[in-house]
């Protein structure tokens, strides 16, 4: 069995983007949501994916036609619980929320069924990114802890890319990648303000709870990344250092700036089950993150594209 990743997916989204096509307005459908365009940046590293999801009312009959795609195995629990979806519209440049709809929280039955579902595919195949549901309600942060602590007790490696306190429930199961962005640190009170001493000494705190490699993206500045110690999780090549550093990406022209960190998250953990070193996956995934924001469609790029940039990726050692 080669290597792949299973994407914990709780709710994913039916999304509607009107465009501008020559005056005339083109529109587009896809299933979308964090874990949904996590997943595609994994499959188009080449890392096999398995996604776990719910499906429910008619939002979740249109995903289920749209969410199969090639190098994602797709695993469902039927709800009752109806999908969240947007429509925005772009045809100006800017995004403009038209109508947005938030998944219903699952009952304890489809909780149940998700979570063994998950249990099941994050053991037989060894590695676990966990993302974040597009409403808080569907389900509870608990959820979460049981999750990780669980998955990792059975030998598969879990990463993150959550904030608040489904972060905190995560960190129970000493995730071997976490990432957070600069502004939810500041938001759970984790960070006093944006300045990196602030946001390292925030990084390291995580450490201490339990994280591996910590990654905190900054928007348009570089992120951050603490490396982990010796042969830690996630440092299969022992490159890790303890070392802070600063990732600098080449300046591009930005056509989408949302879902930049979320490509990045895919594109370490993809790296890291490939068996790349930590700084070869940390320049893969920034890459990623950049490449992202120069297209409409989130999650989205090639893999020759994405290794042409990460040629042009920069780690420099920070220092206070």
């Amino acid at each position: 069995m080669p290597p792949s990743v299973v994407v914990f997916a709780p709710s994913p989204l039916l999304t509607v983007t009107i465009e501008d096509r020559a005056g005339v307005p083109d529109i587009h459908v896809h299933a979308g949501g964090q874990a949904v365009w996590q997943a595609r940046m994994i499959s188009t590293l080449g890392v096999p994916v398995v996604l776990c999801t719910t499906l429910g009312g008619e939002t979740g009959d249109v995903l289920g036609h749209l969410l199969p795609s090639e190098g994602v195995e797709l695993r469902v629990v039927h709800v009752d619980s109806r999908n969240g979806g947007y429509v925005h519209d772009r045809r100006d440049g800017d995004r403009e929320p038209i109508a947005e709809a938030p998944g219903a929280p699952l009952d304890r039955h489809e909780q149940d069924a998700l979570y063994e579902m998950m249990l099941r595919e994050g053991i037989t195949h060894g590695t676990a990114l966990l993302g974040g549901p597009n409403s808080d309600q569907v389900i509870p942060a608990a959820l979460y802890a049981r999750l990780a602590t669980d998955l990792s007790r059975n030998g598969c490696r879990v990463a993150a890319d959550l904030a608040g306190e489904r972060l905190d429930a995560v960190l129970e199961g000493n995730p071997f990648v976490l990432k957070v962005s600069h502004e939810e640190l500041l938001a759970d009170g984790r960070a006093d303000s944006d300045d990196p001493d602030a946001l390292v000494a925030a990084m390291h705190q995580l450490r201490s709870e339990g994280a591996g490699l910590v990654i905190v993206s900054r928007a348009a500045e570089p992120a951050l990344a603490l490396l982990p110690d010796g042969d830690e999780s996630g440092d299969r090549n022992g490159d890790g250092d303890g070392a802070v550093l600063e990732i600098r990406v080449p300046e591009l022209k930005p056509a989408e700036t949302r879902g930049a960190g979320d490509s990045m998250t895919a594109g370490v953990v993809a790296s890291l089950v490939r068996g790349e070193p930590v700084r070869e996956a940390l320049r893969t995934g920034a890459a990623c993150g950049a490449l992202n924001v120069v297209r409409r469609g989130l999650g989205t790029g090639g893999e020759d594209a994405i290794r042409t940039l990460a040629e042009r990726v920069e780690l420099v050692e920070w220092k206070s």
